[in-house]
């Protein structure tokens, strides 16, 4: 299922692609009209964190809906609907790892930064923002805004000190995000939150697809495009730790919890590995696009 959260009629909502249709069923209204009588989590998050079962009880609303006499009651047109990031709010902040990819290392660095052990740092949740919002330039704080398309693990069950055999039983599914970078503040401050967590610098989305429609997720192609010109051009497969590795590492003595986000790294291509570099200015669309998942879209404003 791709699952994704909107804003309609001023109100958050969350649901599914209509399969071969631009729209969203709007799983909070099938809930309230056709089955009031049954438990339905009112938030995508709400029903991560009430356990796995979540595509059972979507499958449910979605046959109410087309069972109905008003199918088209029940579904909301992208045109309509406002994105948000699927899960707007994690539950600590977004996780993710540096460093994971060789050639990425290498266009900023050299052989000795290539690392040992897990490069990990956070972005901020209040950095999360949605497909298609703008991303400000932030021209009075930084002159390197820079790109980063990343695969996201999204976490769907609490766990702690978990084998690298049962990592991927803990993953709910996947999304995209673009860690959006100000690398003089990274630099400047000797350490990467500041700048990582700049508000609306963590474009997640458009859906959150759940782990059985991915069942390679280590075998995806990430393609990352300034106003069309392709950037970065990866696939997951050069991670330097795979995914299950990432979270039986993040585990040992942390809890992991259902709606955790792990960004898992970028592969390379990012806008100060040019010569000059080319960093992200006013005007520019980004588009990072990964296997099995779709397409994240934003702008750069003002």
């Amino acid at each position: 299922m791709k699952f994704l959260s909107f804003r309609f009629e001023d109100k958050l909502l969350y649901g599914v692609k209509v399969k071969r249709e631009e729209a969203a069923w709007n799983i909070v209204r099938i809930h309230k009209e056709l089955i009031p009588n049954e438990d339905v989590p009112a938030t995508l998050l709400e029903g991560i964190q009430n356990g796995m079962e979540l595509q059972e009880t979507v499958r449910k609303c979605i046959r109410a809906a087309e069972e109905s006499s008003q199918v088209s009651r029940f579904k909301v047109s992208f045109t309509d609907l406002i994105w948000e990031a699927p899960v707007p709010r994690t539950p600590k902040n977004v996780i993710c790892i540096g460093k994971n990819y060789r050639d990425h290392v290498l266009e900023v660095g050299s052989d000795k930064d290539l690392p040992e052990d897990l490069v990990v740092f956070t972005k901020a949740s209040t950095s999360i923002t949605g497909d298609n919002s703008l991303i400000p330039s932030y021209e009075e704080l930084t002159d390197s805004l820079d790109y980063e398309g990343e695969l996201a693990v999204v976490i769907g069950k609490k766990g702690k000190n978990i084998p690298k055999q049962q990592a991927f039983d803990y993953v709910f599914g996947y999304t995209i995000i673009n860690d959006v970078t100000a690398r003089d503040l990274q630099a400047r401050h000797k350490q990467f939150y500041l700048g990582k967590s700049l508000d609306q610098t963590c474009p997640m989305g458009p859906y959150l697809v759940s782990k059985d429609e991915i069942p390679a997720p280590e075998q995806l192609s990430i393609v990352t495009k300034i106003n069309d010109e392709i950037r970065q051009d990866g696939n997951t497969k050069d991670m330097i730790f795979p995914i299950e590795d990432i979270i039986s590492t993040l585990s040992k003595g942390m809890t992991l919890e259902p709606g955790d986000v792990i960004a898992t790294g970028t592969p390379a291509g990012v806008g100060k590995g040019f010569t000059p570099p080319k960093y992200l200015k006013r005007g520019d669309q980004v588009k990072v696009s990964i296997q099995g998942i779709g397409t994240l879209t934003n702008e750069i404003g003002e």
